[in-house]
């Protein structure tokens, strides 16, 4: 049976954080959408500290923020964007429009159709998290999206150059300085300056989660997302630094971000927590990691590895590095992740910033039913039917009739009905729930 030698806070503590949350959101919310310009430009500033008339960046400033890069700042981004864009491509290939004659004269078909307009949030009030850009705007535009927006946060008092850099060489089509959820609002509810999304993507804080799982319905979303959350799963073939790195690698990211060890060895698991606060003491990030490490780190000894999968699946987290002899039995094995990293030779920050997959990835248990951000969460698949024949629209009308009156659907029936007379000779009046 699996044994926790460190537990996370109370569930309940949670859930009263979460209440607060959704109740200010949608008072801001409600705040857009009623006041539009004049109510995102108050709560930039309230937020923020940031105030512009019009907070879509000029071509000018776009060219002044990448020119304050360097050569090589310009190179890495260009490089990390090459292997998100190759990945991203190779996923849409994948994905084929079909059309198959499944009867004689009966023809079906799907088309994978790029929504119209896609908002993608890039945070970036507490570290400028560039990746974000790459993760969002070049997927969209390799499914063929041909508007994107990109909202993104000031920094430190400005347009961060990075992530506009970024924005920009993924393919913004427009990009404007604002963050929070006065940012999600906007593109989601459009207002007299900011032309209105059909989808919004990319990660953010709790706030920025809240206001696209209440606007969910009105826009597309890619996936409710919460804290970022990593699993490390290790047995005693690895040792309790790489471990502990890894845990804290991703601690950093917030106050309540889970960390959890999960192995079957116990003496690993006190080496890693010793590590991990031996590694506090000398992180620059160790005031976030720690609060994190504190009240959302977790570790947790199985007894097998069937149990430790078990274990796994339940956490179903959103980042799960695998540090074991065969990591290919958890790949073979697991259902609910997010996104796996196998073997110690990788980790979940390659995967964040360059490798190419996909970083916007479920959390809070919704790995149990979704994966990640990728090309096909840009694309409709939308299914179309033509029928070539007489005979074949009399027989498919002649089946469709007599089930749309078990279902008492005369009208349904009729529609089916005309066509059998028209098309197959048969004089067929208007069914009846008797018939």
């Amino acid at each position: 049976m699996a044994q926790w030698l460190k537990t996370s806070i109370a569930q309940g503590e949670r859930e009263d954080t979460d209440l607060k949350i959704r109740t200010t959101v949608e008072v801001l919310l409600n705040e857009i959408k009623t006041g539009g310009d004049r109510a995102v430009r108050d709560l930039s500033k309230r937020f923020d500290s940031w105030d512009r008339s019009d907070y879509r960046l000029t071509d000018q400033e776009i060219r002044d923020c990448v020119s304050e890069l360097s050569a090589r700042d310009i190179e890495d981004i260009k490089f990390a964007q090459m292997q998100v864009r190759t990945f991203a491509e190779h996923q849409r290939a994948a994905l084929r429009d079909i059309e198959v004659e499944t009867l004689p004269g009966v023809v079906l078909g799907h088309k994978n159709i790029p929504v119209n307009s896609v908002g993608c949030y890039v945070p970036g009030g507490k570290y400028p998290l560039l990746a974000s850009a790459h993760m969002s705007v070049l997927t969209a535009k390799v499914a063929g999206v041909p508007y994107v927006a990109t909202c993104a946060p000031p920094f430190e008092g400005r347009p961060a150059p990075a992530i506009v850099a970024a924005q920009h060489l993924a393919g913004a089509d427009v990009i404007y300085a604002l963050g929070g959820v006065q940012a999600i609002g906007a593109m989601a509810l459009g207002t007299e300056t900011i032309k209105p999304v059909d989808m919004l993507v990319g990660p953010g804080n709790a706030y920025v989660a809240e206001a696209k799982r209440q606007l969910y319905g009105k826009v597309g979303i890619d996936l409710f997302a919460g804290p970022t959350e990593t699993l490390v799963i290790a047995d005693d073939s690895v040792d309790g630094e790489l471990c502990a790195t890894d845990l804290l690698g991703q601690a950093e990211h917030g106050p309540n971000s889970p960390a959890i060890l999960l192995t079957n060895s116990e003496k690993l698991a006190r080496e890693t927590m010793a590590e991990v606060e031996r590694l506090l003491t000398i992180l620059p990030t160790a005031k976030v990691a720690r609060d994190a490490w504190c009240d959302y780190g977790e570790v947790i000894v199985c007894e097998s590895e069937e149990e430790m999968v078990a274990v796994a699946d339940g956490i179903a987290s959103e980042h799960v590095q695998v540090m074991t002899r065969d990591p290919d039995y958890f790949l073979t094995k697991m259902t609910n992740y997010g996104a796996l990293f196998l073997g110690p030779r990788t980790n979940v920050s390659f995967g964040d910033k360059v490798i190419g997959t996909n970083h916007t990835l479920p959390t809070k248990k919704a790995a149990r039913y979704t994966g990640g951000l990728w090309v096909g969460k840009f694309l409709k698949t939308c299914t179309y039917q033509r029928v070539l024949t007489d005979q074949a629209s009399a027989m498919i009308g002649e089946y469709c009739s007599r089930l749309c009156m078990l279902e008492g659907f005369a009208g349904h029936a009729e529609q089916a009905n005309i066509r059998v007379r028209r098309y197959g000779g048969r004089n067929i009046a208007y069914a009846t729930a008797a018939e």
